[in-house]
């Protein structure tokens, strides 16, 4: 039997006896993923977190542990909705940039309390450019957030301040009607400030972290499993049903889907698209595929050529068939992406769109050929370029396509592809260090903002083709201050037409959420963001 289905022994045996005396004693042990007696839940996770802190994670398949972990102001109902978390109600100043939270009394995992100067410094941790936190830049409304995450002010001056144990002030450097949306982001958890104090960024190791939410962290084996179990402490623990979370890095899918079609799993967080009709009769009641804040695009490298040429970047993007993708590569209803804001955003009815979006295929690639040859490019002087994508999902199969697409463009173009584990990939975008990347965005919060502010010149890393448009900055910084709804839309939907025109990346498609899930696993509610927390799962023992 593989090693992993030994998992609960090998856990709680390698403590006192170690890993192979514990896989002697429970060669007969058998998993179940979703075990109703012992009340636990095994997880296919989409990926290896590389870290547990939420102030140094930036993937969804991190979320989904951190998230269980750890409860901000706000939280998400079951459908992914903001409702009070930490804060038991706000209040807002009549200009919206002073926003008051009252806090409820409150635990962490070890016992001490969890209050207003936990939150006080954790924002300004995450802001403190020697934290490193890639994804400080989604603060950025709040006051002097940027100024001192770029380095120029002091920590001691974001705008957070703990008026008393329970009462949080946060001040904005421009009105921001969706911060209990952004609020119930993991970048806006409290930090434990006398573990972080005590042990340094080591906090967050199983043998010292405490945390606030519904579960607490028991082991973390790399590459291997991560085990939650019931936080007692957390202030609503008597309506947590779940007393086990095992979380499993699942880069594979189908391999995922394999693990919940034998049982060993109830619930995969991804499955293999091209197989939905194969497990929708195999496994009765566990396919959910629902409408997704997310989007799935090819950035490139503008800081170096051929990509810092706009003629260049607009030409293989005009010769991308995204729509052959959509409909053949995927099969559950993604659609084709030609804007960067995706469908379902609250309060943006756009109509910025890629202006040769209607043009036929075989028209855009004669106009990709053209802009191409205007660049310099023929056969004395080939293109040729390597594009980097995810070894995980689909996404190998959609590089192929994508390849033979810009390929077929003229026969001196040449692609080649690399395939690269998730996290390496990520860091690569990061850092720049990639001709075309892929790479998918999901929404953090319901807000069109949430797209555009990954284009900004502020960003930094996670503006992955480290684009720079002073009019489109301008634009969206117009839009932060504009209290209309519907002249704010239209603000944004000229930045987003400036970036779909200057082509810093490639859009490929509208994402589904695709999950498996037991169907006796109640609670679980399809939703766009497809965040689902197991403090809300219930079991269905009929």
């Amino acid at each position: 039997m593989p090693i992993w289905t030994d998992r609960r022994r090998l856990l709680t045996g390698a403590a006192g006896v170690g890993v192979a005396a514990s896989l002697g004693a429970c060669a007969n042990a058998r998993v179940v993923g979703f075990d109703k007696a012992r009340r636990s839940l095994d997880i296919a996770n989409q990926g290896e977190p590389l870290s547990l802190d939420p102030h140094k994670a930036s993937g969804q398949w991190e979320n989904n542990i951190i998230g269980n972990m750890f409860l901000g102001l706000t939280t998400e109902d079951r459908h992914a909705r903001p409702a009070p978390g930490m804060a038991e109600r706000w209040e807002t100043s009549e200009d919206g940039r002073t926003w008051t939270f009252y806090l409820r009394r409150a635990f962490w995992s070890d016992g001490e309390p969890c209050d207003a100067h936990d939150f006080e410094f954790a924002f300004k941790r995450i802001l403190n450019p020697e934290t490193l936190a890639e994804y400080a830049a989604i603060l950025y409304p709040i006051l002097n957030a940027q100024a001192v995450n770029a380095g120029e002010m002091d920590p001691s001056q974001v705008g957070v301040t703990a008026l008393d144990d329970l009462t949080l002030e946060i001040r904005l450097e421009h009105p921001a009607p969706y911060l209990p949306q952004l609020l119930k982001h993991y970048t806006a958890y409290p930090v434990p400030k006398h573990l972080n104090e005590r042990y340094g960024d080591d906090w967050v190791k199983p043998e010292h972290i405490a945390t606030n939410g519904a579960y607490t962290l028991v082991r973390w084996w790399s590459n291997y499993i991560v085990h939650l179990e019931k936080n007692p402490r957390f202030y609503d623990a008597e309506n947590v049903a779940l007393e086990h979370l095992y979380f499993y890095p699942s880069n594979d899918v189908n391999a995922a889907a394999r693990k919940v079609m034998s049982g060993e799993a109830g619930w995969s967080t991804r499955f293999p698209s091209n197989q939905v009709e194969d497990l929708r009769r195999a496994l009765p009641g566990f396919v959910r595929v629902s409408p997704f804040l997310t989007c799935n695009y090819f950035s490139f490298n503008m800081t170096r050529p051929p990509f810092n040429d706009l003629r260049v970047r607009q030409a293989i993007t005009m010769a991308y068939d995204r729509d052959f993708v959509a409909n053949n590569i995927y099969r559950t209803g993604e659609r084709a992406a030609y804007s960067f804001v995706p469908p379902g955003i609250a309060d943006y009815p756009s109509t910025a769109r890629y202006q040769w979006a209607d043009l036929p295929m075989a028209e855009r690639k004669r106009r990709a050929e053209q802009l191409l040859r205007e660049a310099g490019y023929g056969p004395n002087n080939p293109l040729r370029f390597a594009f980097s994508h995810r070894n995980t999902s689909d996404n190998p199969r959609v590089a192929v396509v994508a390849q033979n697409d810009w390929s077929s463009i003229a026969p001196w173009v040449t692609v080649e592809l690399r395939g690269v584990e998730t996290q390496v990939h990520y860091a690569n975008l990061r850092a720049k260090n990639f001709d075309i990347g892929d790479g998918g965005w999901i929404a953090d919060y319901n807000d069109a903002k949430n797209y555009l502010y990954l284009l900004e010149t502020r960003t930094g890393p996670q503006n992955y083709p480290g684009y720079s448009n002073p009019v489109y900055d301008e634009l969206v910084h117009r839009s932060d201050f504009e209290p209309d709804a519907r002249a704010r839309a239209q603000l944004m939907m000229q930045a987003e037409q400036i970036a779909l025109n200057d082509a810093p990346i490639c859009m490929s498609v509208f994402m589904n959420s695709l999950n498996l899930v037991h169907p006796d696993l109640e609670g679980y509610e399809d939703n766009l963001e497809d965040i689902h927390r197991a403090r809300w799962f219930g079991i269905n023992n009929a």
